[in-house]
């Protein structure tokens, strides 16, 4: 059994009279892809922002690789690397630009090759920001959460709004930064992308967990349930057929 990395005891976090999180505890291990699901408000952002160090708690206890929250925010920001949102670039500057400022907010010598090669991207190295696809501003995102050599990362809906390609190949790149030995941490809306690429889900609805374990368990758990999907499963699906006739190749400008 892996050892816990994120320990989350009963966290709660109020806003006013309204309850946002309502007393949740769940584990991650150490090395794991564990996703966080649930609708638009269920408590899921929050919950990731205050782990992160971004929002304050109501109550509970958030420990991450044995700091707590409470008495060592400051040492926890320095093994975790949070994905940005796209206003948190200078869309003029170029991709290794870009590298060497957030390494030096870090106190981080990188080669922005070397990064760059991770996720595929050195020959946009003098690129500017503004210029990449989607596909390429995603990559380098998550190549930005690598800069200072966290334990754990966090990646917020990191496929919404790609195209097939550029989604399997982001997929590709998730798992190789777990199987380097970073524990990773994604919400997303598209189910599929979870029971691919997710160890554990926990399933988070108005503040409260409602399910947690791994995706194949979750679904022979509602199965055993008698539940029948009304038309038959078949061996692949659309985004199949799309990938096997247009190839796995990214399209990119």
């Amino acid at each position: 059994m892996s050892e816990t990395i994120i320990s989350v005891k009963n966290l709660k976090k109020n806003y006013g009279d309204f309850e946002a999180v309502k007393g949740i505890s769940f584990d991650v291990k150490n090395g794991e892809i564990f996703g966080l699901l649930g609708p638009n408000g269920a408590g899921k952002s929050t919950t990731l922002e205050i782990i992160e160090t971004l929002r304050q708690k109501t109550s509970g206890e958030v420990f991450v690789n044995g700091f707590n929250l409470d008495d060592s925010p400051n040492e926890i920001k320095k093994i975790i690397g949070v994905q940005l949102q796209t206003s948190g670039y200078y869309p003029s500057l170029t991709l290794t630009e870009l590298i060497q400022l957030f390494a030096g907010l870090y106190n981080e010598v990188i080669d922005p090759n070397t990064l760059l090669d991770s996720v595929n991207l050195r020959d946009k190295a003098k690129a500017k920001y503004k210029e990449l696809s989607g596909g390429q501003k995603q990559r380098f995102s998550i190549a930005t959460t690598l800069i200072n050599k966290p334990k754990i990362i966090f990646l917020d809906e990191p496929t919404t709004g790609l195209d097939p390609q550029a989604r399997r190949n982001l997929w590709e790149l998730i798992k190789s930064i777990r199987d380097a030995g970073t524990t990773v941490i994604i919400t997303t809306h598209y189910m599929d992308e979870a029971e691919v690429l997710c160890d554990r889900v926990a399933i988070i609805d108005s503040g409260k967990i409602i399910a947690l374990n791994s995706p194949d368990k979750l679904i022979d758990e509602l199965v055993d349930t008698g539940f029948e999907r009304p038309k038959e499963v078949k061996k692949a699906n659309l985004e199949d057929v799309f990938i096997n006739l247009t190839g796995h190749v990214l399209r990119e400008d």
